[in-house]
């Protein structure tokens, strides 16, 4: 079984399962927003396999895109996962969220074309090149 919590620990979770597909450092500029880092590493769980076991409450959510619905903790900001309309079967889970150890490594980069412009990656992992940067806002 799989923990993980917020930063402030109101809200727990449970995993009954492990992480699927591939464990991956995503550097698009929504995930960087997000976790307010150069990149998010997020794998899948399984829906059926994920409960909020304390502070289901204060879990709050935004569509960031059409279809895909990030929640994070609304007392302390965390992001925790994502949801999509078209895959309501798993969740994109947030490893920064976890506290037990997954037995898992990173396997790849991907969204590199939106790396924040300041990283160099040099860990030989495969990359994949992804969409567009950061898009052009109003000032």
């Amino acid at each position: 079984m799989l923990r993980g919590s917020c930063a402030c620990g109101a809200i727990r979770y449970e995993i009954d399962g492990r992480l699927h597909g591939p464990v991956g450092h995503c550097h698009c500029w929504q995930c960087r927003k997000h976790s307010g880092a150069s990149f998010g590493t997020t794998a899948v769980v399984l829906t059926d396999e994920f409960r909020i076991v304390a502070g289901e409450q204060r879990l709050s959510s935004w569509e960031s895109s059409p279809g895909v619905h990030r929640h994070f903790a609304s007392c302390c900001g965390s992001p925790i996962f994502k949801r999509r309309d078209d895959a309501p079967q798993g969740l994109g889970l947030r490893l920064g969220s976890l506290d037990s150890d997954p037995g898992r490594t990173v396997d790849r980069h991907i969204w590199v074309t939106s790396k924040a412009p300041w990283v160099e990656i040099a860990d030989g992992l495969p990359q994949e090149e992804g969409g567009a940067p950061f898009p052009q806002r109003g000032s």
